[in-house]
């Protein structure tokens, strides 16, 4: 008899996959030293339709490929394809991209820019444009450094050969990226990095995006000075406090937005579409 009333009992068949349902959602994975797996959604606030965090709004600045307030200045044959901002500071500090003003002297143009270029003290509405794209600028900076982190202190500031799922990474000291490291997500994934010093990317050290993830999703916040290598290769929007330097030969796919300069020997930079 109590054989039949065990068979009708839903807890007799019910308990055993709750309990294997229970043990896989605990199981955590392999994990490993060299990356953080991929199949683990970032913690912060979401997209709804990706993992990782809300992507920051860059405003009017989403406009340049190279916004900065005091100087933009290249040596080399550098290749810019976006726009140019610069101000406070007037286009006498934007050396090296032999200027021709248009004829409106709302903007300029460069031989090295598939774009257009502007400075603080070009016609209206330009001055006007430029303050709010800084002010934008500004604003994108410390929405992406106030945001809440996934993980923190990953590989004591070196993260040289990680592969990275989408979150937000935090570091209360400087970013290391000595060898390649990967992004992989889906184009509606999002990466923001926390950087309480400076980055520095190594000579030839490369950025890869995998699994369809997109440069426009990926924000580098850097307190200090973020220096790209000689070769190197950057994704991603880098926002810095204070300046953004490309050494010989290094590229980049976003945009480069600096509170004090930006120098460029002999790169090429690419806007990616918003």
């Amino acid at each position: 008899m109590n054989t039949y009333k065990n068979i009708f009992n839903p807890l007799v068949w019910l308990m055993p996959l709750l309990l294997a349902a229970f043990v896989t959602g605990c199981g955590g994975g392999s994990g490993g030293g060299s990356s953080v797996s991929t199949t683990v959604p970032g913690m912060g606030t979401g997209t709804g339709a990706g993992r990782g965090p809300a992507p920051v709004v860059l405003g009017a600045a989403g406009n340049f490929a190279v916004l900065a307030k005091s100087a933009v200045s290249t040596t080399g044959t550098t290749a810019i394809t976006g726009n140019i901002g610069l101000s406070p500071a007037a286009a006498s500090f934007i050396t090296g991209f032999s200027l021709i003003a248009d004829a409106s002297n709302v903007f300029s143009t460069s031989a090295l820019v598939t774009g257009q270029i502007y400075a603080s003290d070009y016609a209206v509405p330009t001055p006007s444009t430029l303050t709010t794209a800084v002010n934008n600028m500004l604003t994108a900076y410390t929405d992406a450094a106030g945001r809440a982190p996934d993980y923190t202190e990953l590989g004591a500031g070196n993260i040289g050969g990680m592969t990275l799922a989408p979150g937000t990474y935090k570091w209360g000291t400087g970013l290391l990226i000595p060898t390649d490291v990967t992004l992989n997500g889906g184009p509606n994934d999002v990466w923001i990095f926390q950087v309480a010093q400076g980055i520095t990317q190594a000579s030839g050290a490369r950025i890869i995006l995998a699994g369809g993830a997109l440069s426009r999703n990926i924000f580098w916040q850097s307190f200090g000075a973020v220096d790209i290598g000689t070769t190197a290769h950057m994704e991603g929007v880098v926002m810095s406090q204070t300046s953004i330097t490309l050494r010989t030969g290094a590229s980049a796919n976003g945009r480069l937005l600096a509170q004090t300069a930006v120098t460029f020997d002999g790169n090429a930079v690419t806007q990616p579409a918003l």
